[in-house]
């Protein structure tokens, strides 16, 4: 086997043979002039040789190259050495140390911000109410004088959910939402600063067929809403309601013990009080859970969701009732309410009509509580107060990033006048509605700029009504 410097030495006599042959092959062709057949043989033995040794340079290199590879071992092992140690990790510890195995978290939310434009026909919507933020049909003036068109702006319905999932040691999976937004905040005005606070909306536990924890009221149909600037749309015809329950779902069936509440109407039918001018007795009296049940048929058309509702509503007082004199001091009744619902979602290609009709003791269940629950008789005994509600809302498609949706909604309830008065400082609700058109552009994915205009009213029963129109401006970017 060749060693390296051997190698060398063939290569460097290669060359010496190349340059002897070029200073013989010079001459030689001046020769050649002279005498070319004398110096043919010389040539042609001096190529040969040349030739001879350039085909033992040649199988020279080809022994030596497997003799190369064990050379190259010790720079491979080199290469293959430790480097620098890494640098130390930013985060030194994991920023949940406290989480359970298996959990991943999820965070997701989105930033509006609106800006409204809205005029009443018979007063003004009081300064810092939330009717000046979001569509209350309850709000909207009914006596008084128009005062012009007036401009909100705010991004209080900027929400944040935070989420985490656990994947249990049996397969099962433990799930947590909190979400927030900005909504009821009391901390700070429009002067200077609008240091609006969190508010909370959702706060759950699921595991397997349970939720428990505060969310939407399992009378409500969420998937209906349609697509709105507001922050609710069709309000005066749909159920809205959060609040703290223990929900059972199997399927399509659900069941939920959900925290009571009864608001009242003081019976006014003669004379005037202070809870008569306030026009609204809230109680948290009682001890059982507001009742539902709810089923949902769901498939590639839409879905088709039929709900019920059962209350104990409760009113106790240890002193006066707020009512007139004549009737009893105190007041410690109780009595049923019931309602149902029925919503769904019909698909037709990319557009879609949502809807839902509701009938019974709707009470703070529907419109954002514009009737009560109950009213007191003259007996200081509890009477129910039935009505009815609904909408209808249609979204079309225009291209891909353009859409609308135009709806309409509409609430009526049955009061007793002769309870309730209609000239005493208050006079309750009897009517609502409102419809709007909007028109939404996704320039880029999650990206939604909008305008709604909305034309509502609202009719107590003395008969006095009054009108709203709003023009909305929104953007909204989801995370």
């Amino acid at each position: 086997m060749r060693r390296p410097h051997q190698t060398r030495s063939i290569l460097r006599s290669l060359i010496a043979t190349t340059l002897a042959a070029a200073a013989i092959g010079l001459p030689a062709t001046v020769l050649a002039q002279d005498a070319a057949s004398a110096n043919e043989q010389a040539l042609a033995a001096r190529v040969a040789e040349l030739e001879k040794q350039v085909q033992a340079l040649l199988a020279a290199q080809k022994a030596a190259a497997p003799a190369a590879a064990p050379a190259a071992a010790p720079a491979a092992t080199t290469a293959a050495a430790p480097g620098k140690p890494a640098p130390a990790p930013i985060q030194q510890t994991s920023i949940t140390p406290n989480a359970a195995p298996n959990t991943t978290f999820l965070l997701t939310g989105f930033v509006k911000v609106d800006g409204l434009f809205t005029n009443t026909s018979h007063g003004e919507i009081p300064d810092n109410s939330s009717g000046r933020d979001y569509y209350i049909p309850g709000v909207t003036p009914v006596t008084g004088i128009d005062e012009g068109t007036d401009l909100n702006a705010h991004p209080k319905q900027s929400r944040l959910n935070f989420g985490t999932d656990t994947i249990l040691a049996g397969g099962d999976k433990l799930s947590s939402r909190f979400e927030i937004d900005f909504y009821g905040s009391t901390t700070a005005d429009q002067r200077v600063s609008n240091s609006w606070a969190p508010a909370l909306r959702h706060a759950y536990v699921t595991w397997r067929e349970w939720l428990v924890g505060q969310t939407w009221s399992n009378f409500m149909d969420p998937a209906t809403l349609p697509e709105a600037a507001d922050f609710i749309g069709p309000t005066d015809g749909t159920t809205f309601v959060r609040q703290p329950q223990v929900r059972w779902t199997k399927g399509g069936l659900s069941l939920s013990a959900e925290n009571r509440e009864t608001t009242i109407t003081p019976y006014t039918g003669t004379g005037t009080t202070a809870a008569a001018t306030a026009g609204r007795i809230t109680s948290d009296d009682g001890m059982i859970p507001d009742l539902t049940a709810r089923y949902a048929f769901k498939g590639d058309w839409g879905h088709l969701a039929i709900a019920a509702l059962l209350r104990e509503l409760t009113y106790e007082t240890t002193a006066a009732a707020p009512t007139v004199t004549g009737v009893a001091d105190r007041v410690d009744d109780s009595t049923w309410g019931a309602s149902v619902s029925v919503s769904g979602k019909l698909n037709f290609g990319k557009d879609d009509v949502r809807w839902m009709l509701l009938y019974g003791d709707l009470g703070r269940y529907v419109g954002l509580n514009f009737a009560n629950d109950v009213i007191i008789n003259s007996n200081g005994e509890l009477e129910v107060i039935d009505g009815w509600a609904g909408f209808v809302a249609y979204r079309h498609m225009w291209t891909d990033k353009l859409r609308s949706t135009f709806q309409y909604s509409l609430q009526e309830y049955d009061n007793d006048t002769s309870l309730s008065g209609t000239t005493n400082g208050w006079t309750p609700n009897k009517a609502s509605d409102s419809w709007s058109v909007n028109l939404f552009y996704t320039p880029i994915p999650k990206l939604d700029i909008g305008a709604e205009y909305r034309f509502a009213t609202r009719e107590v029963e003395n008969g006095d009504e009054g009108d709203l129109n709003r023009l909305q401006l929104t953007t909204k970017y989801s995370f």
